[in-house]
Formats: structure tokens, C-alpha cells, sequence
């Protein structure tokens, strides 16, 4: 299943720089990995490295943090196959490496698990914090975090569909976008009445939860 596959689409689509040597796709199953994108750093990281190769002091520079804190970052990046090594320079007597993403998107199949349920909350508030940046007027608290996750996990084992998006991922020469809406769009053909009845309801909940944020 995949976890909240449309919000990172929406993030990771938003810069589509196609690059010879990076694969438009990437399923990953690892939940540790899944949770390293609740960190909104490495976030910003993967993003950078989509349209480019840098250097950890290029990254640095661009985010505006320590090339420590950076090469933290990347470490645990490279070690869940979001980030590579492409090459290596030497400068002086040193050796420095550059990096860059794996994918343009990644797909994130992980069980419901505590690891990937845990993730998939620290998600949930990161873009619950996002938009109380861009101005809306949302308040919430541990609770209304955990109802948002739970009902997230429940569409996603109610409607995902493996089978599919294993299917195609195979696939050569779609575009994450295009794939987005293929596997939606095989989820509405494959799917019975009771099941598009039980999604449609658990939109509803999701959005219910959402705008009573916004009354509190």
C-alpha cells in the first residue's frame, strides 16, 4: 500500500527536472525511510538534489544550516536510497563528494505498522504546520493528529491496490504524474461498490476531521 502517496507526489512533482541517470520512480518499503521524510531538512534536501547534483557545503549554503548538520542529513538519507554518491572530487587534499536524488517521486509501500503509523502522523503535523504557514487558520492538537493518521491508513488499506502499483512500477517511460493518476484511476475500475462507498465515507471523516480544525 501506499502511505499518503499524494501528498508526496504533490511535494515531489512540484520540480519535475528529468535527469538521464535518476529513475522518474522509486518504491520503497523500508518504514525507517518513510520516517525520514517527516523531517521537513530532508525534505528540503531530496528536493534540491532532484534538480541537481551538490556538495554538502552547496547544500549548506542554499538552506542556510552547517555543513554538519547537512552531512547528518545525508547520511541517513543515502542509508534509505533516497540519496547517492554520483561522484567524487578531490580538491586540495580532500575528497568531495556529490550527491543526488535517486528518483524524481518515491513510492512508499510499508505495512501499518507502529513505525510507519508513527511517520505518517509526524507527516500529518508537518503539513498541518505548513499550512498554518501559508495562512490558515488551523489549530489542532496530539489527538485530532492521531484521528487524521488513523483515517489516512484506513484509505489507504481500504482502496490502495499493491498489485497495481507494483504492476506499474515496472513500467518504463511514465512520468510520476502520469503514474499518479494511472493507479487511481485502475483503483476506480478494480474496485466494488462497497468499497468505493466505504472510500467516499472515509473522505468524508478525513475531511470532516480537517475543517474542524479550522473552528476551534
Amino acid at each position: 500500500m501506499v502511505l499518503i502517496a499524494k501528498c508526496f507526489y504533490t511535494h515531489l512533482c512540484s520540480i519535475l527536472v528529468r535527469q538521464t541517470n535518476m529513475k522518474a520512480l522509486k518504491t520503497i518499503s523500508d518504514p525507517e525511510a518513510f520516517k525520514l521524510f517527516a523531517d521537513e531538512t530532508r525534505r528540503k534536501i531530496v528536493f534540491l538534489l532532484r534538480a541537481k547534483e551538490m556538495t554538502v557545503s552547496q547544500i549548506a549554503e542554499e538552506l542556510n544550516i552547517t555543513p554538519q548538520t547537512v552531512y547528518h542529513h545525508i547520511k541517513k538519507l543515502v542509508d534509505g536510497g533516497m540519496v547517492e554518491v554520483t561522484r567524487e572530487v578531490r580538491v586540495d587534499h580532500l575528497i568531495e563528494s556529490y550527491y543526488q536524488a535517486t528518483a524524481e517521486a518515491f513510492n512508499f509501500t510499508v505495512g501499518k505498522t507502529s513505525s510507519s503509523l508513527k511517520a505518517l502522523k509526524e507527516q500529518t503535523e508537518a503539513a498541518l504546520n505548513a499550512l498554518q504557514r501559508a495562512g490558515f487558520p488551523v489549530q489542532y492538537d496530539e489527538k485530532l493528529v492521531s484521528q487524521l493518521a488513523d483515517v489516512q491508513m484506513e484509505m489507504t488499506e481500504c482502496c490502495g491496490s499493491k498489485k497495481t502499483q507494483e504492476a506499474l512500477s515496472k513500467l518504463d517511460g511514465l512520468d510520476p504524474l502520469t503514474r499518479m493518476e494511472a493507479e487511481e484511476w485502475a483503483g476506480l475500475i478494480s474496485a466494488s461498490a462497497k468499497e468505493l462507498a466505504k472510500e467516499d465515507e472515509l473522505r468524508k471523516k478525513f475531511r470532516d476531521l480537517l475543517r474542524s480544525l479550522a473552528k476551534k
